[in-house]
């Protein structure tokens, strides 16, 4: 007999009233769940992401400064900023980079090397800068792309204030220029004050005052709508201008130079003796430096570099070259200071000269000799024999400690960076780069300004403006005041107090001077061409080799390549009796200092004293 089970009702109440409580249980659970998450976001974390929702409509936007100005002495500008327009684009706004700088192509001229270098930025940016990918552009491109703008979401036109070189070439190595920010810069810079400027200086006076030039950052806080377009300004703050530089540079004076220079190439610096200004600062042949301010392109660069006449190498600060005999009149004051002669001492010149149980011949330029002469004769003519013997006098420690007096192979200390200081030799220092002993034949040619002697044309005038001053060095410089944003007129800075050069008789300086103004003014002075009925000038011509003649061989200029012949040099400060002007001319290849040199100077002097060159 079958029957049904009994259900056991009981125990079904009790497992259905358990599965009742642990589904209430979970479902209390993940109510709390819930409220705790409702909590932290409602209450705990209500602050930030009030912020994060008050970011997605409100941006903080960087606001660049405006470059300061740069002036000549005269009030004529040397660097100003020039509004433009340029094609930009945000790269995290376009979906698809080819596409859109391909239909980009098709309404504004852009090169390959505009795309080059917009996608070498866009390496170095970050997706939500604004990268530029032509600059430039006219009034026909402006309004080619306004019409179209619908088309490409994520690329403006952005109007900014571009640097400009009013004078380009004339002032390309003082002045300098300004460039693209590069990461090695962007690691070493205010990275906030600098988050709205892409440029900074590269060289020059822009290089060397970056800081008072380039101002202080402004910012503005703007609504932005879904698009990320500013819709109204919510608060803003200004940007602070950079200072306005006046510098010490004759615009004038920095053309009268190139124009004389003429097809040569070399150096040029003439400074104030008396204050240390530096009137000019050329390196000929210069390049247009505003080719550099965006970017120059590839061709142009490599057109600059390859160059055989080296037009971005700054001769006037890093050229360095022999003085030849340039030097003699520091040696001659060395002679005098150090009483190894007198200003009547004479020597017989026969056109050459040996030291004692010695064959070998030291050379004089003039072959026949230049028969008796005393220091003024020497000066006058630039007897070679003369300094050879006054050399071997004075020995080469002598030589090294007075030429160091006149800061000879070192910095002068110019407001620029980027200067080398030539080399002054020594015993120590032969021994220490080419572990030799130093020879009496090296002391005689360093009497003449060859050997191993290197001078800059910066470190030239330099010390020919401390000769001319007796003695009182004042450091070169360019700077000689600045305007700040508030200001109305600028405001003149304190020069670096001159030094006195420790020179014992004051009357070897007029010996020296004498003789000097007798290489312009004596019947057999090797720069008296350039006399002048205006003022009396006091100068040195000086020649120096750019390979050794050998001991049987003859010099002829006429049978040399251009490149391989003697640089002309010249010095000369004037007027004698009240010195205005220290000038040191180099013309590389030049041949003689009197014939080649010697006209350069002296239409930089009559350009800066008496108003026009002649």
């Amino acid at each position: 007999m079958s029957h049904l089970a009994l259900k056991d009702h009981l125990r079904e109440g009790r497992l259905f009233r358990g599965r009742v409580l642990a589904a209430a249980a979970f479902v209390v659970l993940l109510l709390g769940l819930v409220m705790l998450r409702l909590l932290k976001l409602q209450i705990l974390d209500h602050q930030h992401f009030t912020t994060l929702s008050q970011d997605n409509r409100v941006k903080i936007e960087p606001i660049p400064p405006t470059r300061g100005l740069i002036y000549d002495r005269n009030g004529v500008i040397l660097a100003q900023n020039l509004p433009s327009h340029s094609l930009e684009i945000i790269p995290e706004r376009v979906r698809d980079m080819d596409q859109t700088i391909g239909e980009l192509r098709q309404l504004i001229e852009i090169s390959d090397a505009d795309i080059k270098r917009f996608q070498r930025l866009r390496a170095q940016r970050r997706r939500f800068d604004s990268i530029p990918i032509r600059v430039r552009l006219n009034e026909q491109e402006v309004a080619r792309f306004s019409v179209n703008r619908h088309r490409f979401p994520g690329v403006e036109i952005q109007a900014k204030l571009l640097r400009d070189y009013p004078l380009g070439d004339k002032t390309s190595h003082v002045i300098g220029y300004v460039g693209r920010i590069n990461p090695r810069e962007a690691a070493r810079i205010d990275a906030s004050n600098y988050s709205a400027t892409s440029h900074i200086g590269k060289t020059g006076v822009e290089k060397s005052y970056e800081e008072r030039l380039h101002g202080k950052v402004g910012f503005r806080q703007v609504e932005v709508n879904v698009l990320g377009r500013a819709i109204s300004t919510l608060e803003s703050q200004p940007p602070v201008p950079g200072d306005d530089l006046y510098l010490t540079i004759d615009a004038r004076l920095q053309a009268t130079i190139i124009d004389a220079f003429g097809e040569e190439n070399g150096a040029a610096a003439a400074i104030d003796p008396a204050t240390g200004e530096v009137l000019a600062l050329v390196s000929k042949p210069g390049f247009d430096t505003n080719l550099f301010v965006e970017g120059i392109s590839p061709g142009n660069y490599k057109a600059l570099q390859q160059s055989p006449d080296k037009p971005l190498f700054n001769r006037a600060m890093r050229g360095q070259y022999p003085p030849g005999s340039t030097i003699k009149p520091f040696i001659g004051l060395a002679g005098l200071e150090y009483g190894a002669t007198t200003p009547g001492k004479r020597i017989h010149c026969t056109g050459s000269y040996s030291l004692p149980n010695s064959s070998h011949r030291y050379r004089d330029w003039k072959k026949t000799g230049h028969g008796h002469v005393d220091l003024t004769d020497a000066i006058t003519q630039s007897c070679d024999v003369y300094y050879y013997d006054l050399a071997n006098r004075l020995g080469v420690d002598r030589l090294h400690e007075f030429l160091d007096h006149f800061r000879f192979g070192r910095r002068t200390g110019i407001d620029i960076t980027g200067e080398l200081g030539g080399l002054l030799p020594s015993r120590e220092w032969k021994r220490r780069t080419r572990n030799e002993s130093w020879y009496p034949g090296e002391t005689l040619i360093m009497g003449i300004g060859q050997c191993y002697v290197l001078t800059t044309p910066l470190q030239l005038a330099s010390a020919t403006a401390t000769l001319a001053m007796g003695g009182r060095h004042n450091r070169p410089h360019v700077l000689s005041a600045v305007r700040g944003p508030l200001q109305e007129q600028p405001e003149k800075l304190t020069p670096t107090p001159p030094e006195q050069l420790p020179v014992q008789t004051q009357k070897n300086w007029h010996n020296i001077v004498f003789a000097m103004s007798q290489v312009i003014e004596g019947l057999r002075g090797t720069a008296k061409r350039i006399r002048s009925d205006d003022y009396r000038i006091a100068g040195k011509t000086g020649t120096a080799q750019v390979f050794t003649v050998k001991q049987d061989e003859e010099y002829d200029e006429e049978t040399i390549d251009k490149r391989m012949r003697d640089h002309a040099l010249f010095i000369a400060f004037a007027p004698v009796e009240k010195p205005r002007i220290a000038v040191a001319v180099v013309v590389e290849n030049g041949g003689h200092g009197g014939s080649v040199a010697a006209p350069i100077a002296r239409r930089i002097m009559d350009q800066y004293l008496l108003g026009e060159p002649r």
